[in-house]
């Protein structure tokens, strides 16, 4: 069987194959298409390694409908193949690296979201960028007004654009902001339209709905956090699962007494990890003064400081959120201080319980399901003319 190494460019894609018997071919094309004649149906088996990028499900889609075998590479260890080995780093070294690496069985495979998994996370990326572009918008509007010497009561993004109306900005300060209104606009009614289809796809996955029973965490975390992670059960424990979101504690200890810890790796998925941390800040500020999460973070809070808290806070609610969604159990307070499988397991016995935390979880439902039909009605106002 054939290995290959492909290294995936923005305008070009090299290529190094090692045959069997040895010989390599190596080459470049100017995208996938142009592979077809080499490594397309018909072609012979071969192994396929590429480096994991924007395009490496698309790639690994391809590659296996063609009849071939992707091996998605993790980029946090593409060093320990070869890739960029004594100062030298091009596409077509890099592309012989993985094909060498390929052959030698030794490629750091990484995991490839599951298709119902994919389309979640891409519904989620593209919610967050219609968020952005909305707040980056009202920031903007709120700067121009405040230049003219007025201001905007403040107040939620729903409920923005009903305060510009009772503002009663004059004429030349309306044309200024129009423009940017109408980008708020349609970013708000796309977001109605991207929350009811999450809202949808959120209901073909069990999981979920156990994890919004944990505090602090809404639809959006949660369902983050099952795209990021696509199987409980890769993981071994919470801390892998911490480690996994880049939510421990850099370590450098070597040669040196004692262990020294620094700031969190930040490794792994930004937007999962971010949510976590919004997640956090919630159960730090409104979370149930007898919830032992809510009251061990608001100590900690005291003692070291509320940005420190609310990064612990994260950390123990991705261990729990793990714990839940493993066991297929919901929210118990009661065992949230073992912070183990084992505890939350245990708590599937406690009828009470379970029933106060689908309670909690019904409601979030019915909160969301009120918030959205609140969104439908202002966007249908937002669409008349503002002026």
């Amino acid at each position: 069987m054939r290995s290959v190494g492909l290294d995936l460019g923005t305008r070009k894609t090299s290529y190094c194959i090692v045959d069997a018997d040895g010989s390599v071919h190596r080459g470049t094309v100017a995208g996938l298409d142009e592979l077809v004649a080499v490594l397309g149906p018909g072609t012979g088996p071969a192994r396929i390694g590429f480096e994991a990028c924007r395009e490496a499900w698309h790639v690994d889609a391809t590659l296996r409908d063609w009849g071939q075998t992707p091996l998605l590479i993790d980029t946090t260890r593409v060093r320990r193949i070869g890739v960029g080995q004594h100062g030298r780093k091009t596409d077509r070294l890099d592309a012989e690296a993985i094909a060498r690496a390929v052959e030698r069985n030794q490629i750091p495979l990484a995991h490839v979201l599951s298709p119902e998994r994919q389309r979640l996370r891409v519904e989620l990326l593209t919610r967050r960028g219609l968020m952005e572009t909305r707040s980056q918008s009202i920031t903007t509007v709120r700067g121009i007004v405040r230049s003219q010497g007025l201001r905007i009561p403040a107040c939620d993004a729903d409920r923005f654009l009903d305060k510009v109306r009772a503002c009663r900005l004059p004429d030349a300060v309306r044309a200024l902001i129009d423009p940017l209104l109408a980008v708020v606009v349609v970013a708000h009614q796309q977001l109605c339209t991207l929350d009811e289809r999450i809202e949808q796809l959120c209901a073909h996955e069990p999981a979920i709905r156990q994890l919004t029973t944990v505090p602090g965490v809404g639809l959006v975390v949660a369902a983050m956090f099952v795209s990021v992670l696509d199987e409980a059960k890769r993981f071994g424990s919470g801390r892998q699962v911490a480690s996994y979101l880049g939510l421990v504690p850099l370590e450098k200890t070597s040669g040196l007494p004692g262990q020294r810890l620094g700031a969190i790796t930040k490794h792994g998925n930004r937007y999962a990890r971010s949510l976590l941390v919004q997640a956090a800040w919630c159960v730090l500020r409104r979370g149930e003064t007898t919830d032992p999460l809510a009251r061990w973070g608001r100590a900690l809070a005291k003692r070291r400081s509320k940005k420190i808290a609310a990064v612990a806070v994260a950390r123990r609610l991705a261990c729990i959120l793990w714990a839940v969604w493993k066991r297929g159990v919901a929210y118990d307070p009661e065992h949230v201080a073992e912070l183990s499988a084992k505890g939350l397991e245990r708590s599937a016995d406690v009828i009470a319980s379970q029933a106060k935390s689908l309670r909690r979880q019904t409601a979030k439902t019915h909160e969301r399901a009120a918030r959205l039909r609140l969104r439908r009605a202002a966007a249908a106002r937002w669409s008349i003319p503002m002026t």
